[in-house]
């Protein structure tokens, strides 16, 4: 690219700046740009509630978040209570005390616990996940009986057939499948209620629910643009206000253009485009003459090569920081190498 001057030297771009006569209507123009940035974090949560809902119902939730219980929401809390019933009885029973407490794995020196038992289980860790002090927590029933099982399957897995431990997890998980068959059907039955209630409610809920969205996205829409049009009048404001661009000032932002990334170059010319329709952007090599472009066009060149240029500026450093360090670490290496074989020598 060769900028109208042909300046090619790297210098910096000196910041904009308002006319006295103009210098109070700053704080004016700092309010309006206030209001906008407090209205885009509103529509920014808006935008993030529509967002969420369309990805749940693509997803078959409906956009419905579960509580604490999932989709038995009322009937299974009960059914835990019951099934707690169970537990205790489990728990009290005298060959329990193997399964009571997480596995002591230090204590015990089992170095190779944690390879072959991929997902420890006790019952104080069910207890806590039922109670809500654990991080996780249980949707339903059938999740504390995958859990009873995985603690009787881990001991199993661990210990030989012969173990004591083996023989009493065998054991207690025979009792607790026999209860479980019997309080299955409760399970089964209540499964059945809430499906056929949701079923129900469901249709009626999600098209009020998708309509409410509907809404809110609308609005929000129109509230973007109304927010893009009153963006687009305080830049021209501003830029009206602005003194004009000296010859100085151009020729330093030829400069800077002309050590801009590929990326940010691309950029550039997008926003001297955004003028100018017909200009090329994609041409090989771009004559681009700064006296031809608006006061407008300038400015914001101005404003995106300085910051471009900081950009860069600070990768650059970045990397020097980094280069710097690890030769640091070389001569440190070889100076240590160096001592240990003069000491060696006679």
């Amino acid at each position: 690219m060769t900028p109208a001057n042909g300046a090619s030297a790297p210098e910096a771009v000196v910041e904009a700046a308002l006319p006295p006569e103009v210098e109070s209507e700053a704080d004016a123009f700092q309010r309006q740009v206030d209001d906008l940035v407090s209205k885009t974090d509103v529509l920014e949560r808006q935008v993030n509630e529509v967002v969420d809902f369309y990805d749940g119902k693509k997803h078959g939730s409906g956009g419905r978040k579960g509580g604490r219980y999932g989709a038995y929401g009322r009937g299974m809390p009960d059914l835990m209570r019951q099934f707690g019933v169970i537990l205790r009885e489990i728990t009290d029973d005298k060959d329990s005390w193997p399964f009571r407490e997480p596995v002591d794995v230090v204590g015990l020196q089992l170095h190779d616990y944690y390879k072959i038992i991929t997902k420890p289980m006790d019952f104080s860790t069910i207890q806590n996940k039922m109670e809500g002090k654990d991080v996780t927590t249980y949707k339903n029933v059938r999740e504390i009986c995958a859990d009873v099982r995985l603690i009787f399957a881990n001991a199993m897995k661990y210990n030989d057939d012969e173990n004591i431990v083996h023989l009493l997890a065998k054991s207690l998980l025979e009792k607790f499948e026999e209860k479980w068959q019997q309080f299955l059907p409760k399970v089964e039955s209540e499964e059945k209620r809430q499906k056929e209630e949701e079923s129900k409610g469901l249709l009626a809920t999600n098209s009020s629910r998708e309509a409410a969205i509907a809404k809110l996205a609308k609005d929000t829409d129109d509230e973007l643009n109304q927010i893009n049009k009153q963006l687009e009048e305080l830049r021209k404001m501003v830029v009206h206000r602005c003194r004009k661009m000296t010859t100085d000032e151009k020729r330093k932002l030829g400069a800077g253009l002309c050590h801009l990334s590929p990326e940010d170059l691309n950029k550039a010319l997008e926003i001297v485009a955004q003028d100018n329709p017909s200009f090329q952007t994609k041409a090989e090599e771009v004559d681009l003459d700064m006296d031809a472009q608006s006061e407008t066009t300038l400015w914001r060149l101005k404003f995106f090569v300085r910051e471009a240029l900081e950009r860069q500026a600070n990768v650059a450093s970045g990397k020097m920081d980094e280069n710097a360090k690890r030769k640091r670490e070389i001569c440190n290496a070889l100076a240590k190498t160096a001592s240990k074989r003069i000491k060696k020598q006679p």
